[in-house]
């Protein structure tokens, strides 16, 4: 928890950013442009505290300007900050009206400091994000050649599938040669992808999407990764707990990675078969598999210990 006097909200935008502070009660609007957004960050005051939503590459360049400046800031779910804004009955939506309403959301919920952008970390991520999308495009024209009746069109999506073969093994070389140069990324690596049904590619989604590991307690880890099953209760209905939110991808990586570690690892095979008839369904009980050995993974981590 971080106790700030003076927040400044920022609304994110792809040429400018709105900017309230909330000491001198002004409005400022700054380009979204890396010297200009320098500038502004040389003149904020060293304690206060910028809160803005993660809107994935518009605030880039903010993060970097606010880290060089030594400024504290906070990424906040967009989704969360609108559910802030509508508790304080503020339905109306400008530029202006959302930098003032996240500068009111950092003094009433005063979020945990983000952590600055480490230049490797993010490289491995627009990596392995690069590399997420041609493998779903290649799923696709696989699909497609399913359908495909007409050789020249078959041999046509064959060309397309081995072309994305070739760009994904050349994203995946760009990620191992970065791996192999950093030192602590080559040993957190190594760590995860030494707990059962964790491969070299689960291993370096969760480095990618997921830094906070090994800092989080094993509730709020499964909560971050959608794994945590909520509640449905009101009165005397009993719901059925579901999970959701949630970061997805990581959510992805840990499924596939259960279903590999139940056939790999006696113990999880065991937990998982007695929870499967217990509650009767297969996919909960990959969930519960998935949720246990994310909290194993955030104990190695945190111990930066090799699984036992």
């Amino acid at each position: 928890m971080t106790i700030q006097d003076n927040y400044v909200g920022c609304d994110m935008g792809k040429g400018t950013i709105d900017v309230f502070e909330e000491t001198r009660g002004t409005f400022l609007r700054v380009a979204n442009e890396a010297a200009a957004l320098a500038a502004f960050a040389a003149g904020l005051p060293r304690q206060c505290f910028v809160i803005f939503e993660a809107t994935g590459g518009y605030d880039r360049l903010l993060r970097h300007a606010l880290a060089e400046a030594g400024i504290a800031f906070a990424r906040i779910d967009p989704a969360r900050a609108r559910h802030f804004a509508k508790l304080h009955g503020q339905h109306a939506k400008t530029d202006r009206l959302d930098a003032r309403m996240l500068c009111r959301l950092g003094a009433s919920l005063m979020p945990d400091r983000t952590p600055a952008p480490c230049p490797e970390r993010e490289r491995l991520v627009a990596l392995a994000r690069r590399r997420d999308q041609l493998v779903d495009m290649r799923a696709r024209e696989r699909r497609h050649r399913e359908e495909a009746f007409h050789t020249d069109i078959e041999a046509d999506i064959e060309a397309v599938i081995a072309s994305l073969d070739g760009h994904i093994a050349g994203i995946e070389a760009e990620i191992d040669l970065l791996v192999r140069e950093s030192g602590s990324l080559a040993e957190q690596a190594a760590r995860l992808a030494s707990a059962p049904g964790v491969g070299r590619v689960t291993a370096l989604n969760l480095i990618a999407h997921m830094p906070e590991l090994g800092t989080l307690s094993p509730k709020a880890a499964a909560s971050l990764a959608g794994l945590a099953p909520l509640n449905n209760d009101s009165g005397k209905r009993h719901g059925r707990r579901s999970i959701r939110g949630g970061r997805p991808r990581v959510r992805k990586a840990l499924y596939m990675a259960a279903l590999s570690a139940i056939r790999a690892n006696t113990r999880l095979r065991t937990f998982y078969t007695a929870l499967a008839a217990r509650c009767g369904s297969k996919k909960a009980a990959i969930i519960a598999v998935a949720r246990k050995l994310l909290t194993i993974l955030n104990a190695m981590e945190r111990n930066k210990a090799n699984f036992a």
